[in-house]
C-alpha cells in the first residue's frame, strides 16, 4: 500500500464526483490535496467538505494555458506534486449523425483529451528536472474500450471518441515513460453516480441493473487500489472486461475470415 504521508496530490475536476471521492480518499490515506476545477462554487463546498489538508486552484482546462501551467501552479501552492489525478471530464450526449462539431464540441475534446496530456506532459517535465518520483492517474471511461450494451442510443459518440482518444495516447505515454520518473495509470470507470448521471438520474435507486451503476467513493476506492497494485488498466467494474470482448472477437472472426 501506498503511503502518501508527506505527499502530494492534485485532483483535476475534483469538486464533485469521482475527482471529489479521490481528494477524500486521498486525505483519509494522509496525503496534502489540491483539488483544480472550473466550479468556483464547488471548490468553497469541497473546502469544507474535505477540511484541513485541502486547497484549491480554480481553472478552465477548456484553455490550453491553464492546462499547461496547472502543475506550475500546484507546485507554488505546495512545492511538489507526488500524484496527477487527471480526472476532470464534460460529457455529450448527441448521435454521431447529428454531430455538429462546434464550440461545445471543441471544449470536449479540449477537457477529455488534450487537458490531461498537456498535464502530464508538464509534469513529466518538472520530475526530470527535480529528479523526483511521480504518478499520473488519467480517468478514462468503459466508454474507451467499447459500447457498453446498457448505454447503446444514448448519443455518447464524441464522449467516447474524447476518453478512446485519452487511452490510447497514455498507452503510448506508458511506452515513452517507461523506466523514466513517472508512472501512468488510467482509471476505466463504468457507470459511476456522478453529476453527469444525476442529470438523467436522480435517484441512484431507479438505475437499472445492467448499468451496474457504483458510488463515486467506491471508484475511488478501486482506483487506489490498482495505484497500490501498480496496474495500468483500473477497471471499476467487472463487466468492462466482458463488453470489450465483442471488438475482440471482431477482430478473430474477421481474421480468419480473411486466412489471414
Amino acid at each position: 500500500m501506498i503511503d502518501y504521508k508527506g505527499q502530494v496530490a492534485l485532483v483535476t475536476g475534483g469538486a464533485s464526483g469521482i475527482g471529489l471521492a479521490l481528494a477524500r480518499a486521498l486525505l483519509a490515506r494522509g496525503a496534502q490535496v489540491i483539488v483544480a476545477d472550473v466550479n468556483e462554487a464547488g471548490l468553497t463546498a469541497a473546502v469544507q467538505q474535505l477540511g484541513p489538508g485541502c486547497t484549491v486552484i480554480a481553472c478552465d482546462l477548456s484553455q490550453p494555458e491553464a492546462q499547461s501551467g496547472l502543475v506550475e501552479r500546484a507546485l507554488q501552492v505546495a512545492g511538489r506534486v507526488d500524484l496527477v489525478c487527471s480526472n476532470a471530464g464534460i460529457g455529450r450526449n448527441k448521435r454521431v449523425l447529428k454531430e455538429a462539431f462546434d464550440d461545445a464540441a471543441e471544449r470536449v475534446l479540449a477537457v477529455n483529451l488534450r487537458a490531461g496530456i498537456r498535464i502530464a506532459q508538464a509534469y513529466h517535465a518538472h520530475l526530470d528536472a527535480s529528479g523526483r518520483q511521480g504518478r499520473v492517474l488519467f480517468t478514462a471511461s468503459e466508454n474507451s474500450l467499447a459500447v457498453p450494451s446498457a448505454v447503446r442510443g444514448s448519443g455518447l459518440g464524441l464522449y467516447a471518441a474524447s476518453k478512446h482518444g485519452l487511452l490510447i495516447m497514455a498507452e503510448w505515454l506508458r511506452d515513452e515513460t517507461a523506466g523514466g520518473p513517472m508512472s501512468v495509470h488510467v482509471l476505466l470507470p463504468g457507470a459511476v453516480y456522478t453529476p453527469l448521471i444525476q442529470k438523467a438520474l436522480p435517484d441512484p435507486a431507479l438505475a437499472p441493473p445492467a448499468l451496474n451503476l457504483i458510488m463515486p467513493e467506491r471508484a475511488a476506492e478501486v482506483a487506489l487500489r490498482g495505484l497500490d497494485l501498480g496496474l495500468f488498466y483500473i477497471p471499476t467494474q467487472r463487466h468492462l472486461a466482458d463488453d470489450m470482448r465483442a471488438r475482440f472477437d471482431g477482430v478473430r472472426l474477421a481474421v480468419d475470415a480473411l486466412g489471414l
